[in-house]
C-alpha cells in the first residue's frame, strides 16, 4: 500500500499558509539561471557562473510570486508578472535554482527552501525562448508552475 494525497491535500501544500507551503517559501524569492548539470541536490551550493537572475520586469529587485488558488496540484507564476533575466554573461542555460527570500543559491543549506530544474528550449522543466543566453539581452520565462504528486 502507497501512501497517496488528494487534491485537497496537494492545493494545501501548494498554498500553505503564513510562511508556509510552496508559495510561503518561495514567495518573493528569484530563479537563477547556471550553464551544465544541475548539483545532485539543492542542498549544494550552485557552480558555475550565474546566466542570470528572474525577477519581475528584470529589475533585479523584485521577487517573483505565485497565483492562488491551486489548481489540481499545480501552483503557477502569477499571471500579472512578467518574470524576465538579463544576460549577465554568454552561456548555455542548462538548469535554474528557484531560492526563496534572502537565500544565497550558491551556498550550501540544508535548510533553505529551493526547487533544481532543468531550462531549454523545450521539453525542460522550465521552457524559455532561447537558451544560449547573450550577456545584456532580456529573456523572458513565460510559464512556470510546481506540480505536487498525485494519486
Amino acid at each position: 500500500m502507497s501512501i497517496r494525497l488528494s487534491t485537497g491535500m496537494r492545493n494545501k501544500i501548494c498554498e500553505g499558509g503564513t510562511g508556509g507551503g510552496v508559495k510561503g517559501a518561495l514567495d518573493g524569492g528569484f530563479l537563477y539561471i547556471f550553464p551544465g548539470s544541475q548539483p545532485t541536490t539543492p542542498d549544494a551550493g550552485a557552480t558555475g557562473t550565474m546566466l542570470g537572475k528572474v525577477s519581475v520586469n528584470a529589475d533585479g529587485t523584485t521577487g517573483l510570486t505565485f497565483q492562488l488558488p491551486a489548481v489540481l496540484g499545480v501552483i503557477s507564476k502569477t499571471t500579472a508578472q512578467t518574470w524576465q533575466f538579463i544576460g549577465l554573461v554568454d552561456g548555455q542555460a542548462g538548469w535554474f535554482r528557484f531560492s526563496g527570500p534572502g537565500d544565497t543559491p550558491t551556498s550550501t543549506s540544508a535548510t533553505a527552501a529551493r526547487i533544481d530544474g532543468t531550462i531549454g528550449t523545450a521539453g525542460a522543466d522550465v521552457d524559455i525562448g532561447n537558451s544560449n543566453i547573450v550577456t545584456g539581452a532580456v529573456n523572458t520565462v513565460d510559464k512556470f508552475s510546481i506540480t505536487m504528486p498525485g494519486a
